[in-house]
């Protein structure tokens, strides 16, 4: 039985080889990957579950986080995007930071960014709701890595001390290497992965002055009354929802519902001070918004609003956006909603 499949498929294959080529050919033309990504309306996650708090009050609506649905293009979804208006093609040269970095140094970068802007969100709302908080911990997080920088550290290492000296405030580091000269090789102790080593870095000149090369950001985490926890997984990342965090902290804190029942979308970062900041992918994130059937949209005043309210009215989208450029704003703005 299994000779007489075999013979049957050989001479099938013999007589239809070259029609059996053209679609092998066609089928890796069509997956052929292409040096773009394309970019379409993602969706929204609700916020939510993703933070708790002790005794936290409920609302009757949600906050939403917003994101960007990307897909590295292929020569078939590449000539797709030309019949699809929503589908939009970027170089990947445009979205490469360095080539010096590998995708595991981006994803990292950005989980710092998601935990930076988180705690953000925490100091902010707590601030606003006059509950309390204090500073539990304090680190020095390895961020960007110059192409010229000589040393053994990798993105996401934490710094402890320069030369056995604990550092704190990565200025005094900045001034100690201009103590030194050019080609200094310094001694670094460090935490990687939970581990503690030593690492090393050689004195750059870089642009007229005397670096290391290395770029490091400062991490608060914070202790609460009442108690937060947070519920994020490893590959989520970016500083884009800070502000729909700090809102949906605020709301959980305060006895009054912020949310009016309503699906309430942002995006926008958050620092300490409770400044909104401007981010990339604005459009498609509106139009996620607007396929979840979103009420209001929060975005970043200047060049985001302005976006958002041009695709709005060329699209004629039924959602109320809201500019905002401080957390304050942003509550003043959904108090008013009532």
């Amino acid at each position: 039985m299994f000779n007489k499949l075999y013979e049957k498929t050989k001479r099938f294959i013999i007589e239809n080889y070259k029609i059996l080529i053209v679609y092998l050919v066609l089928f890796a033309i069509i997956l052929w990957p292409v040096p773009y990504y394309i970019y379409t309306g993602g969706g929204t996650l609700p916020v939510n579950s993703k933070i708790t708090i002790d005794q936290e009050t409920e609302s009757a609506g949600s906050f939403n986080l917003a994101y960007v649905s990307e897909i590295k293009a292929t020569v078939s979804t590449y000539l797709l995007s030309f019949l699809f208006p929503s589908w939009e093609r970027v170089k990947v040269s445009d979205v490469t930071i360095s080539d010096t970095e590998t995708t595991e140094d981006v994803m990292i970068r950005d989980q710092i960014f998601l935990n930076d802007a988180n705690q953000s969100a925490i100091k902010v709302a707590y601030e606003k709701a006059g509950k309390n908080f204090t500073i539990e911990k304090e680190v020095n997080r390895v961020i960007y890595l110059d192409p010229q920088a000589q040393t053994t550290l990798k993105i996401g290492d934490t710094l402890l001390a320069v030369e056995g000296v604990t550092v704190t405030d990565t200025t005094e580091l900045r001034e100690f290497v201009k103590t030194k000269k050019k080609g200094d090789l310094l001694t670094l102790e460090i935490e990687r992965d939970g581990e503690k080593m030593q690492g090393t870095a050689t004195v750059q000149e870089i642009n007229g002055e005397l670096l290391l090369g290395i770029s490091f950001l400062k991490e608060y985490i914070y202790k609460t009354d009442p108690n937060l926890t947070l519920h994020f997984s490893s590959n989520e990342s970016g500083p884009s929802g800070g502000l729909i965090m700090a809102l949906s902290i605020y709301d959980k804190l305060i006895p009054e519902d912020l949310t009016h029942g309503l699906k309430i979308v942002g995006t926008g970062t958050i620092d300490s001070d409770g400044k909104v900041g401007e981010i990339g992918g604005v459009r498609y994130k509106l139009k996620g918004a607007v396929s979840q059937n979103a009420d209001i949209f929060l975005v970043p005043n200047g060049a985001n609003y302005e976006e958002c309210m041009e695709l709005k009215e060329k699209n004629n989208y039924d959602i109320k956006i809201i500019g905002v450029s401080t957390f304050d704003e942003a509550v003043q703005a959904l108090e008013e909603l009532s």
